[in-house]
């Protein structure tokens, strides 16, 4: 299958964060799910910030072994799209015509250049669509992997 979600930060990081259980488990099935049908996506800006944040920012911080381990692996099992001068442009646009922050409109431009039509992530508003790409929260009570695969 084709990757057709692209996953942020906050996703991969909420996995190993235990002192938020809801947000855990939440994010632990849909990473799962997205293993399960292999459409799930990450760039490598979120690899890098998954790593920053896993061995820094946790209260129950990683080792940077395991982290580093964590980043292999979705290395080798995610679709991994690279941060790209085209992407930089785009997301250039995104801050100009979106009003985003440059980080998450990089996160914007990786999906829509690469024609994934979904993003999973806190930091934007549950249901907007930009530029054909659509947002959704996915630890809102209401969301469902399963009707987006």
């Amino acid at each position: 299958m084709t990757a057709r979600t692209l996953v942020d930060t906050n996703v991969l990081v909420y996995s190993y964060d235990r002192s938020e259980p809801a947000k855990q488990q939440r994010a632990l099935e849909t990473i799962e799910g997205l293993s399960v049908s292999a459409g799930g996506a990450v760039s490598t800006q979120v690899l890098a910030e998954f790593f920053t944040t896993a061995i820094r920012k946790l209260p129950a911080p990683l080792s940077i072994e395991d982290a580093a381990g964590r980043v292999s692996h979705y290395l080798r099992t995610w679709t991994v799209f690279d941060v790209t001068s085209r992407v930089v442009e785009e997301a250039v646009h995104g801050v100009r015509d979106y009003r985003l922050n440059y980080w998450d409109a990089q996160l914007w431009a990786v999906a829509r250049l690469h024609d994934i039509p979904l993003v999973l992530s806190e930091d934007f508003s549950d249901g907007q669509v930009l530029g054909g790409v659509r947002f959704l929260n996915p630890f809102q009570s209401a969301f469902r992997l399963a009707g987006w695969l």
